[in-house]
Parts: structure tokens; sequence; C-alpha cells
């Protein structure tokens, strides 16, 4: 029984002497309710001893139950000297200061994200002051292309795509090109119709990629608007769209287009064909509504494959100069993944294919020039 009671009187020596050193702040609160459980024991301190703000036993005792439950060591020892005392904090209340905590903790971490996005919008933006942009018209209808400064690159399942890469991926190479321009997004229904005069996309919108177009489809597409131009636009190979969804020379190794975390770049099934027919995100979207890669190129993950203009083959690990693919083929290649695919298919590496007469509400274009 002394024992017990000098270990108590220890207890509450030693927990005295460190909360004297504890200042309530909202940084402290914000701490705590994101998780850390010594900011949480720090917390009930100041609510139990007015440091720095008027003294409430429901939060302390609340804050302290909580840093015990997260195994902070100071919490569970003064919980032995309380505990003493019987039932401290009603059920009712226990749960009114759970929803708070909860609300709160949404709200913090809602506006931690917002400040991130932030921050990686102002990074690109200084990055695609490196990178020249040309507009083109067609029927009154503006355009964007990117220019990619020519360069070597290491093709297929780099290092970076771990396990996920496919087989169709292997092995990795190395490629050389030359520079050209790509589209800064897909090819809209606007552009799509101002040059063919009407779309066949199931999501309509101006600003929505154009689907539902073969790779022959495409073709005549590319004439008209060459003629509307006088340009000579074209379905980037398969090595540039891969270059340029990787960044092209500005590229920082990401796992997809733009960053590691395919929400920030992608439209994919977890954010808009999991959420059903009724979502406003289901289907496709509107171009340029995530974030850039390097090169200022939306939309390199997720959103709609896009077709390239190679015939499907296997890779080979040779080096190559300006590769343009097999030579004929049965198949010709789509690239960057959709609005219903799985993430491992929106990566900067992955490949598809299918019959040049191929028509899917999630396959559109992207132009190069």
């Amino acid at each position: 029984m002394k024992k017990l009671l000098l270990f108590s009187i220890l207890t509450l020596l030693t927990v005295l002497v460190v909360s004297a050193a504890i200042t309530y702040s909202r940084e402290l609160e914000e701490r705590a309710i994101l998780g850390d459980n010594v900011a949480m024991w720090q917390l009930s301190q100041c609510y139990r001893f007015s440091f720095g703000v008027d003294q409430n036993l429901d939060k302390a005792d609340y804050w302290l139950d909580r840093a015990a439950e997260e195994g902070n060591v100071d919490a569970l020892n003064h919980k032995v000297l309380l505990d003493d005392k019987g039932k401290r904090l009603t059920e009712a209340k226990r749960r009114e200061l759970a929803a708070m905590e909860q609300r709160e903790r949404e709200r913090l971490l809602k506006s931690k994200e917002e400040q991130r996005l932030a921050e990686e919008r102002r990074k690109q933006d200084e990055l695609k002051k490196q990178v020249k942009k040309h507009t083109f018209m067609a029927n009154g209808v503006s355009f964007t292309m990117v220019e990619v400064q020519g360069g070597t690159f290491t093709m297929g399942a780099t290092s970076e795509q771990g396990g996920d890469a496919f087989r169709a991926e292997k092995p990795d190479h190395i490629v050389t090109l030359s520079s050209y321009h790509i589209g800064e997004t897909e090819v809209t229904q606007e552009l799509w119709k101002a040059v063919m005069g009407k779309t066949p996309s199931e999501f309509k919108g101006n600003k929505y990629p154009v689907v539902t177009v073969s790779w022959k489809d495409c073709q005549k597409f590319i004439k008209k608007l060459n003629n509307l131009t006088g340009k000579q636009f074209r379905l980037p190979t398969e090595a540039e769209w891969e270059f340029a969804a990787r960044g092209g020379n500005l590229s920082k190794g990401y796992k997809y287009s733009g960053s590691d975390n395919i929400y920030d770049v992608a439209w994919f099934d977890k954010n808009s064909y999991d959420k059903g027919s009724s979502s406003p995100d289901y289907g496709t979207n509107a171009v340029g509504t995530k974030l850039t890669n390097e090169l200022g190129l939306y939309d390199m993950s997720g959103n709609v494959w896009e077709w390239c203009s190679d015939w499907y083959g296997t890779y080979s690990s040779s080096a190559q100069s300006n590769p343009t693919g097999p030579s004929s083929g049965s198949y010709r290649v789509f690239r960057g993944g959709s609005w219903f695919g799985y993430a491992r298919r929106c990566r900067v590496s992955s490949r598809y294919y299918d019959s040049p007469d191929y028509r899917g509400h999630n396959l559109g274009l992207r132009l190069a020039l």
C-alpha cells in the first residue's frame, strides 16, 4: 500500500513538473486532433491545470483517454491515479467530444490537402515556365501544343514501376527522340466537332475529350485538320507518348504522369467509375481539371486511353533512334489508362492495343506535330 502511494505521488510530481512547461496553443490542439499521442497528453494537461486555456475537466479526461488509447506512457501512468476516483467522463459527453474531434480532423485534413495541392500547382507553374507552348486554330476553336525537347530515356518497365509492370512493358530499353510537339490535353469534343461536324462521344461537353473514335477515324480527323491549318499534325509514336508522359527531360521519375499520387493527376475507377452513374464524376471528365505533369501536360494518366501511331509489337532490349514500332501488324497501340481503368493501367509505361477499327467510350486521342 505504501509502495503504491509512493508511486502515485512520484507519478503526480512527474506529471506536474512536465506539465509546467506546456502551454495551450491551437497548433498543439491540431496535432492532437491529427493523431499525435504526445500532443493529446499535453493537451489534456492544459485543460486540467489551465495552462494557457480555461480549465475543462471533460476535455482533460477525454484527451487523456485518447492519449492512453494511442499508447502514450505518461497518459497511461496518469490514468492509474485518476481511475481511483471512479468514472470521470460520461458516455454521452465522450461521444459528443469524439464527434467534435472527427469533424475537426476532417476539416484539418481537407485544409492540409488543399494546401498541398496549391503547393504542387505552384511548383508546376515554375516548371511550366521552362516549356514553350504554341496555340493553333481550326474553324474558330483553339488548341495548344507543348514543345518537347528531344532526349534519351529508358522506356518500359523502369524501377519506379516495380511489380506493377506487365510483361508487355519488358524489357526496358533506351530510346532517343528528336524534338516534337504534343497536345497539352486530349483532343476535345469541341475541336473534333469544329473539324468533323459532330462528335460521337457518349458523355457530352465541349471541354470533354472526344471518345468512341477508332484509329482510322483519327486519321480522317487529322487529314481534315491538316487541310484546315496547313500543318502536319499526326498521332504521337508510342515512344513520343511515353517520353512526354514521363515529363521529358524534366522528368522526376514518377509512377504516373506527374505524380506518385494518382488522385492528383488522373480520373480513374476509384474517383470516377466506382462512384456510379449518378455522380457528376462518372464517365469522362473535362480536360485539364487535374494537375499537370512536369511538361504541363494534362490527363496523360487516366480520363481516356489515347491512340498512338504505332503497330503493337513486343519490345527489344536494343537501343533505338526515333522508333516507330513494327512496320506492320494487326493492332494499334493506345496509352494512358481511363476513367474506368484501375490504377495499374494508368502508369506511364502501361500499354494496350486493339484493332484499328475498334471504338470505345473510354478511348480518344492526343495530337503530335
